[in-house]
């Protein structure tokens, strides 16, 4: 499944760089997002729980910030697994600075497998842009939180 899309911050670039990659704010960010644990920098152990429909479990995971051209663009890498199945992703994060405004652009894609990919994957799309949605709704509330 390939997720694109944009989201506009209004926050310098620097600033939404800083609040991307700091792992506090993509923890509490993050739907279902339990722990995110720096195991070395920019490698991460992440433990969710989500519900999609009738399907509820807890992932285990890795997550990994590679190939980052600060305040420009990085690698975002992601596996995981549980009870219900897999999830395995990449994606490339852009930031760039719009007037006052970052806009910041990813594109990738994600594997799903076992219980989870049962649901369909166009319902699975949907829920993936809704949960992103959410994620970004909750970075904006950290932006300003610290401001």
């Amino acid at each position: 499944m390939k997720l694109e899309g944009t989201h506009t911050f209004q926050a310098p670039q620097e600033r939404v760089w800083d609040l991307l990659i700091n792992p506090k704010n993509l923890e509490k960010a993050l739907p279902g997002c339990e722990k995110l644990e720096e195991r070395e920098p920019g490698q991460y152990d992440a433990l969710l729980k989500i519900q999609i429909a009738a399907v509820k479990g807890t992932y285990k995971g890795k997550v990994q910030v590679a190939d980052t051209e600060p305040p420009k663009r990085y690698r975002l890498i992601g596996e995981g697994s549980g009870s219900p199945g897999f999830v395995k992703g990449e994606a490339i994060i852009e930031l760039s600075q719009q007037g006052q405004n970052t806009l910041v652009s990813y594109q990738g894609e994600v594997q799903v497998g076992g219980l989870m990919a049962g649901v369909g994957q166009r319902m699975l799309g949907g829920i993936a842009k809704m949960m992103l949605n959410q994620f970004f709704k909750n970075m904006e509330k950290e932006l300003k939180s610290q401001a």
